[in-house]
């Protein structure tokens, strides 16, 4: 994707500024939607699993097309590729908007990821060509300083939106941005040389396939009872045949779509799956704690945006911290920190009741950006310090398929979870409300819950559900720092990074 021409010096901060607008316009559509959910699902007329998929539709659709961006960019040109890419977004933004069903807005967010998909890797290869070599380090500290002002001002941004306007204009936003980001292209952005390169198509379509089978299993297993449903298991085994067709092919093929000799270096196929775990908690805890806000806590949206900003903040305050420990502590011990601080804060989550102080969870939220942004720097150093240089393009697409995967499949699982616990919880909790329980004659409560009336029957059934909600949403926090617990012994199979390796990251951090 590198540029066959050097950009005049006048032209690096306009193209700068039209990179990070690309990438914290891509960024922010990742965790905008999430507090104006709750009121797409009634608008959308949705159940809160099949909401869901206003996220993971998004994310696995971007996942899919990451990988073929360099592909894409030699074959067209980068600034065309990159033009069409911000148009495709923004048009895709706007139909989002205009989204009148769960189906139109699910279809228009595939389009949204699709087109989204390759503005980060452009953004980076764009600056990574425009700016001198020596001044690298510097472009990519302010990069990613762009990406993480999506993060943050998602949420925020999304319940202002939502709570002034509409949950529409979380979507309509993005057409300003588009359309400054396309007319700084064109003015400032030069064009690469076109060149024919063989593509693997057979790779790609079947690794498409098994990715998309996956997630549309892991969505609709809940609601249609798992393999005792004839679509499941059918979806099953599409995902499984096409990623053996695609294992098969990549072993076999003279120029697979994926390079089997990249998995031989250590630190790369640790770092893949540290990123994937990495990806299952970071977009995972925001799909639960966003309905926990409004649904159990009744916090308005903009509130439950104001509350959940502090994560992201955290984030960016502990990557600035890691630049400078990068190089003079161990990378290792440094993303081992990150991740007992991470389960440390989902440890604290699993205790939250809709009586913790709002305080406590911003608190919590920032401990938990502290802990991430101990993770992403440091990670990428080590995963790309010992890969051979020829690799790293293709190494980069790897990485970030990796994350959205595993943001695509956390958050299904954990919503998945979240239904079905609710449900076994319901009706252990409901198996003790019986005429015979002692406590439901309670001067204080019989009143409210007497159980020979309709209206006792409903507050009681009402506080019953509550309960079980809250006995779910702890489960699925416990299960997250489980899993941030089992990967820490993979830091023992990581080499060692010295100082050269170090500045590394800089041309490869996403």
């Amino acid at each position: 994707m590198s540029a066959t021409a050097t950009e005049p010096e006048a032209h690096y901060w306009p193209i700068t500024i039209c990179v990070m607008l690309a990438t914290i316009m891509q960024a922010l559509d990742t965790t905008i939607a999430n507090v104006a959910l709750p009121y797409m699902q009634g608008s959308l007329s949705a159940t809160l699993d099949q909401a869901n998929w206003v996220l993971t539709s998004y994310i696995v659709a971007a996942a899919i097309m990451t990988p073929p961006t360099g592909w894409l960019a030699a074959r067209f040109g980068r600034k065309r590729l990159f033009i069409f890419q911000v148009a495709g977004f923004t048009i895709a933004s706007v139909l989002c908007g205009a989204a009148q069903s769960l189906t139109e807005m699910v279809l228009f967010r595939l389009l949204q990821g699709m087109c989204g998909a390759a503005l980060v890797p452009l953004s980076q290869a764009v600056l990574l060509d425009t700016w001198p070599r020596e001044k690298h380090g510097s472009a990519m500290a302010l990069w990613g300083v762009g990406v993480m002002v999506g993060p943050i001002l998602g949420p925020t941004l999304g319940g202002w939106l939502t709570n002034s306007y509409s949950w529409r204009w979380v979507f309509y936003v993005n057409v300003p941005v588009g359309v400054l980001t396309i007319l700084g292209l064109v003015t400032f952005l030069g064009e690469t040389e076109r060149r024919r390169i063989p593509f693997d198509w057979f790779g790609f379509v079947t690794l498409s396939v098994a990715i998309g089978s996956l997630q549309l299993m892991l969505d609709r297993g809940e609601q249609l009872n798992w393999f005792g449903s004839t679509e499941i298991v059918t979806e099953a085994i599409v995902a499984a045949v096409a990623f053996y067709l695609f294992l098969a092919h990549t072993f076999t093929a003279e120029r697979p779509f994926v390079n089997p000799r990249i998995f031989t270096d250590r630190n790369f196929s640790v770092g893949l799956v540290f990123i994937f775990v990495v990806g299952v908690i970071l977009l995972a805890t925001l799909a639960l704690l966003t309905p926990y806000l409004q649904n159990l806590m009744d916090y308005p949206v903009l509130t439950a945006g104001m509350v959940l900003a502090p994560r992201g903040m955290g984030t960016m305050l502990m990557m600035f911290v890691v630049g400078r420990l990068i190089g003079r502590i161990d990378p290792r011990l440094i993303i081992g920190t990150g991740l007992l601080i991470t389960a440390g804060s989902l440890h604290e989550m699993s205790g939250f009741t809709p009586d913790v102080p709002q305080g406590e969870i911003v608190r919590t939220g920032f401990t938990q950006g502290l802990g991430f942004g101990l993770i992403f720097v440091p990670l990428s150093t080590v995963t790309f310090a010992t890969l051979p240089a020829e690799w790293r393009t293709e190494a980069t697409g790897l990485f970030s398929l990796m994350r959205n995967i595993g943001s695509s499949i956390g958050i299904s699982i954990v919503m998945s979870l979240l239904s079905s616990n609710t449900q076994v919880n319901h009706a252990t909790i409901a198996a003790h409300v019986t005429p015979f329980n002692a406590e439901l004659y309670a001067p204080a409560i019989h009143h409210y819950w007497n159980a020979w009336t309709a209206m006792g029957q409903a507050a009681l059934n009402a506080v019953v559900t509550e309960q079980a909600q809250i006995i779910a949403y702890a489960d699925d926090y416990e299960l997250m720092m489980m899993l941030t617990l089992a990967s820490l012994p993979l830091l023992l199979l990581m080499r060692r990074v010295g100082r050269g390796g170090a500045a590394a990251h800089a041309a490869v951090a996403d």
